[in-house]
């Protein structure tokens, strides 16, 4: 069976214990979370969840409906087949001399991407995107030297009318 990367959004409950519950579940099924982000949802006490994780179809079918069957979960989706908009965000600082900081700004932005710090011998550059841009974005600035980057991992949204949220606040 092909294995892929797959986006599952869950909305759920905002208590103490969810994110190990859910982390918990995927590592007892043997799989590897590329990536997870949690932040506040449109409704008030509902955290958005957005899982990256490698597998087949079937497989991320079972840990889906596994998911589901925890408590504070109120929906959970596989949104892979669907058209997403997804998005990361990282902070990257880069070693920056005199000599090679406008360079520096130079690649930072023909990514659309701003310089948030900058001190005597460095600069921290924030940028927004898809994985390749990201990652595109590191490849070019790696050889000035990096000296700390982090990435939020992958949120995202389908497009048009389909949302994960609970059914009885569906429109």
């Amino acid at each position: 069976m092909a294995s892929n990367k797959h986006t599952i959004v869950a909305l759920v409950a905002d208590r103490p214990g969810v994110l190990n519950r859910m982390a918990s579940l995927f590592r007892r099924r043997g799989f590897n979370i590329d990536s997870i982000a949690v932040g506040h949802s449109e409704t008030p006490h509902l955290s958005r969840m957005t899982i990256v994780a490698e597998g087949s179809d079937s497989q991320v079918e079972q840990i889906r409906k596994q998911v589901e069957k925890i408590i504070d979960v109120i929906r959970v989706q596989d949104i892979s087949g669907l058209d997403i908009v997804s998005r990361e965000l990282a902070l990257i600082k880069v070693k920056a001399s005199a000599e090679t900081r406008s360079e520096i700004m130079q690649i930072v932005d023909i990514f659309r991407a701003k310089i948030v710090d900058v001190s005597t011998d460095s600069v921290m550059v924030e940028a927004t995107g898809d994985e390749e841009k990201l990652s595109s974005l590191y490849n070019l600035l790696k050889p000035f030297g990096i000296k700390e980057m982090t990435r939020t991992g992958r949120i995202a949204m389908a497009r048009g009318g389909q949302v994960a949220r609970r059914e009885e606040a569906a429109e």
